[in-house]
């Protein structure tokens, strides 16, 4: 699945809040292919969703290297999306571009006159003259980390993993609150590293680890920041792990029900 034809399937709406959907980025964005930039703009718009999408001004990106293609999709809203291949630097992006050229009255204003990258087939991306991975920045998600002192223990398979009352509580907008664990207090030798490597866009790359217990296995369940992005030092090197998939995960003494994430 293309990443246009997961925002459309994924595309959501914020109910209850009167937060716009379609937004002006006040930020110097670039993407590139083959080390070439492809298109260049101080006047993107970005279309809020999991994942958000830049839509850049059709003026501002480089058509000369865009190809058409025979792919087209429809979202809802939106109309019918075509497509375009990509080809700079020596590298091609089959169907790395689209856009709603005949989109309907209840569309985005100036939704017409844009074209979006697929994310994942383009080379690199910048806001300003920083890289940004995953996923554009969306400026209505925030990130909080706080010093607690709550209790928060973690058990796998009958056996305490993490427990401290000293942890550094981050929270992010539409994400469970996540409890960051000093090394200190986490039973180290019961997890052992993978190869295992995410992304945020916000905090930076994450390295895992999967529990070991006996001859109990659980893979990938815990990560770590050893370099998180300058704004999120507080979590550096510290140790988190995925409520969602653990049945003993308890603060303050009680047991935190499972929330539904992506990762669940």
């Amino acid at each position: 699945m293309s990443q246009a034809e997961a925002e459309i399937k994924r595309f959501q709406r914020y109910p209850g809040t009167r937060e716009p959907e379609w937004v002006p980025v006040p930020k110097w964005i670039r993407v590139s292919l083959g080390n070439e930039i492809v298109a260049d703009s101080r006047r993107v718009m970005l279309m809020r969703g999991r994942p958000p999408v830049y839509y850049f001004p059709r003026e501002d990106v480089r058509t000369e290297l865009l190809t058409p293609s025979e792919h087209t999709t429809h979202a809802a809203g939106k109309g019918e999306a075509t497509y375009w291949h990509v080809e700079a630097g020596g590298e091609v992006a089959e169907n790395g571009a689209w856009a709603f050229e005949n989109s309907p009255d209840e569309a985005p204003p100036g939704l017409a006159e844009t074209i979006a990258f697929e994310w994942r087939a383009m080379g690199a991306w910048f806001e300003e003259e920083e890289e940004v991975r995953v996923h554009p920045r969306d400026p209505y998600t925030r990130l909080d980390g706080v010093h607690s002192s709550r209790h928060v223990r973690v058990a796998i398979a009958g056996q305490t993993v993490a427990e401290t009352q000293c942890p550094v509580l981050l929270s992010e907008t539409g994400l469970p609150v996540r409890y960051y664990v000093r090394k200190t207090d986490v039973r180290m030798d019961l997890l052992a590293p993978t190869d295992h490597v995410t992304h945020c866009p916000y905090k930076g790359a994450a390295s895992h680890y999967s529990a070991v217990i006996g001859d109990e296995v659980v893979e990938n369940i815990a990560w770590t920041y050893p370099f998180p992005n300058p704004e999120f030092f507080k979590i550096k090197d510290l140790v988190a792990f995925y409520s969602e998939r653990l049945e003993d995960f308890f603060v303050d003494g009680e047991r935190q029900p499972k929330p539904q994430t992506p990762w669940t």
